[in-house]
């Protein structure tokens, strides 16, 4: 019984330490269980320590605090998903509505990130066209505005142009004029 007891504190103790990212490979004389459990939470933290190195390697940053890197993933998820713009970006980032991070935060992010506005502006051009039959003066005005999208005259331009084009290559019969 004291057997088990000491195997089961340590093997909370090891559960504790890797929660905290602090887990130290030990070598014990206990139980060849708690032995295995051991390893396998240390290489997992070390797994994560490396994953986590790596993406403040990435940021070519040497010491970037955890709000500069959640705001940075947090920027790249709304740039992948929700195709927005670098002005768009930083609104929902520190936005008290949003995401409230710190403008510095916000701006480390926005630069951090591999994104190309002109595809956000076209993946939105399609969205509105698509889904809410919008005229291409509206899509422009919409992907400019500050209470809309908030993309660059170029980005929009670039949008438009490029949704026509592709129209006017495909199987489609509507020409759509700027």
């Amino acid at each position: 019984m004291k057997t088990s007891a000491v195997g089961l504190t340590t093997l909370l103790s090891i559960l504790i330490l890797a929660a905290c990212g602090q887990v130290q490979t030990e070598s014990t004389s206990s139980s060849s269980q708690t032995s295995a459990t051991s390893q396998s939470l240390t290489s997992s933290t070390s797994s994560s320590e490396s994953s986590q190195s790596s993406q403040t390697k990435s940021s070519s940053q040497p010491d970037v605090s955890i709000e500069f890197l959640n705001a940075q993933k947090k920027a790249q998820t709304y740039s992948d998903t929700m195709h927005m713009s670098k002005k768009g970006l930083y609104k929902q980032l520190t936005s008290q509505y949003g995401e409230k991070f710190s403008p510095e935060a916000a701006n480390f992010a926005i630069s951090h990130i591999s994104v190309d506005y002109n595809q956000n502006a076209l993946e939105k051009a399609k969205t509105y066209q698509s889904q809410m039959a919008m005229s291409i003066e509206k899509i422009k005005t919409q992907l400019t505005s500050d209470y809309g999208e908030g993309f660059t005259q170029a980005e929009a331009d670039f949008a438009v142009t490029t949704y026509q084009n592709r129209l006017q290559l495909g199987n489609h019969t509507l020409i759509l004029t700027i």
